[in-house]
This record gives C-alpha cells, structure tokens and sequence, in this order.
C-alpha cells in the first residue's frame, strides 16, 4: 500500500490512491418478488407493479449492491475514520428495470478522492449485469468522511446533478406532500438490509450526536421517484432511468415532507426535472434530477 502523503504530516489523513479503479470481487444476487414488493411497501409505493412484487421501483437497486458498495468505499480509508461515514450523494442509473426472476452480477470500485473543508469524499462507482452481461443499472455512491483531512485531489468527481438556483427559485411545477410513518425505519431496514441503528435503535442515535432515530436517506430518496412516478409515468413507472439527489439533511419518523419538482424540459425524447425535498424549513435533498425516458413527459 502507497500513502498518500508523508506519515510526518500530521494535517493530513493517509487515503490509498492505490485502490482508484481497483474492481472488489462481484457478488450474485436472484431477486425474487417478495424482495420487490417488500421493498414496495417499506417506500409507502403504492404502483401496483411495485407491489405485486412484478417490476422493481428504481432505488430498490441499491438492494442488491448494498454491503458491496460500503464495503468498497472504505477500501482506502484509514481505519480511524471508517465510522465517521455519512451519504453524501447517490446517482442510479436504470438501463432497463429490474424484474422477478433477475440474477444479477455486481462489482463496485473507487474513482475519486477528494478533499473538502470539512471531511472527505470518496466516490464509488457499481455496475450491475444481468446473467446475459448485459447492463441493468450503473450507480456512483458518495461517501463523506467527517473529520477526514485530505488536501489533494484524486481520480473522478462525482457525476454532475446540480440544480441551478435560477429554477429552484421559480415556481415548482408540482409539489408532493409525503409522510414519514412512526414504523418507516424498521420496516425499511429489514426491507433493504440497512442495519444501522441510527435508524432503529433511539438511545444508539442519541448517543451518536443525533437528536433521535433518523430516516434512512435512501428511503426518503425512493419516495421522491414515488412522487415522479404519479404525476409524471403513472403506466410505466420503468420510463424512469435515472435518480440522482445529494442528502442535505435528516428526517425523523412522523415527519412530513414536500417535494418541489420542476420541468426542465426535453432532451430529444427525455424528459428532465428537478428536485428538492423539505421538512418544514429544513432541506433534506437538494439537487435532485430525475431523467424520464421515451418520450416528452406531461405534467
């Protein structure tokens, strides 16, 4: 293994570069429709094709990736900031919905390190195949290490999703009112296989500096393709292929959010909208895009 840096700086924490492009081992997963229509009802997604369990919503492709793509990102983390990890950014990208009956093969591997004021970034990038090697869904994963310090730069950044404040500050083109139930954590931690406690255990969220057990951002960003979904593909909720947001700031169960979209119009037969998520006056996510496929959506 290669610092990064010299072991006499003491500014600097000690990220291998080395493990930039480095693929982890795959890992196989057959996904049945129980785990669809779990995952279905652990959203609060009311699609019928969701729960029946027939087509999966497109954040449930974090189902099958996720200890692989956590796992990855800690490869070239220094041991002592490995617990200090938050979600930054999550980007899915949906060649063509997962299905019952699917086997899926997925590897992830780092593609950037990046220091901030605050912390540091590493971005990972999974790919998922069906049994075919054809492509199902591409993600990048940012993880954001607090306290990390790190100066230089390495490798990819993160895919560009930003929302320019130009529109965010016009008028939403629809608004969706959604709430956080009292039992949303539980059941989404045993629908995706989250297991940490922030989510379901209050004294260990309390003692981790949070005012109490907190949502999964994953669950609030499946319940922003809900929102997308109803208003914009109601007959074909797999037109949507990609979902991209960056997790601004935490919800609670029993909270209620509102999601702000707006049209951003065609690219060729695409159509592109921004988001943002609130609880009250606090952002959840910002920079939310949302790339709708086949043809000009309505609203």
């Amino acid at each position: 293994m290669t610092p990064t840096t010299a072991s006499d700086s003491p500014l600097i924490d000690d990220f291998d570069v080395d493990q930039i492009g480095v693929w982890g081992d795959p890992s196989t997963t057959e996904v049945t429709g129980d785990q669809i229509a779990a995952y279905a009802a652990a959203t609060n997604d009311p699609h019928p094709w969701h729960l029946s369990g027939r087509q999966a919503p497109i954040v449930f492709a974090v189902v099958p990736t996720f200890t692989l793509m956590a796992e990855r990102a800690m490869a070239p983390v220094p041991d002592h900031l490995m617990l200090r990890i938050l979600h930054g950014e999550q980007d899915i990208r949906s060649h063509r919905p997962i299905v019952a009956g699917d086997r899926l093969t997925s590897r992830s591997r780092v593609v950037g390190i990046h220091g901030k004021s605050s912390g540091v970034v590493v971005t990972t990038a999974i790919e998922t195949v069906d049994d075919t090697g054809a492509p199902v869904v591409s993600q990048s994963f940012a993880g954001f290490f607090r306290g990390g310090r790190w100066e230089p730069d390495a490798g990819e950044a993160f895919p560009e999703h930003a929302l320019s404040p130009r529109v965010s500050a016009r008028p939403a083109d629809f608004v969706v009112q959604q709430r956080i139930d009292p039992d949303q954590t539980h059941r989404y931690a045993a629908a995706s296989g989250d297991p940490m406690p922030i989510h379901t255990d209050d004294e260990f969220a309390r003692a981790m500096g949070l005012p109490g057990i907190i949502a999964h951002g994953l669950c609030t960003m499946a319940f922003t393709s809900v929102g997308l979904v109803e208003t914009v593909c109601p007959a074909d909720p797999g037109r949507l292929s990609r979902l991209a947001v960056r997790f601004a700031g935490i919800a609670r169960p029993g909270d209620q959010l509102s999601t702000r979209y707006f049209d951003l119009g065609a690219a060729g037969s695409d159509a592109a909208f921004g988001f943002t998520t609130m609880c009250g006056d606090d952002p959840v996510i910002t920079d939310g895009l949302a790339v709708v496929r086949g043809q000009e959506a309505s609203t």
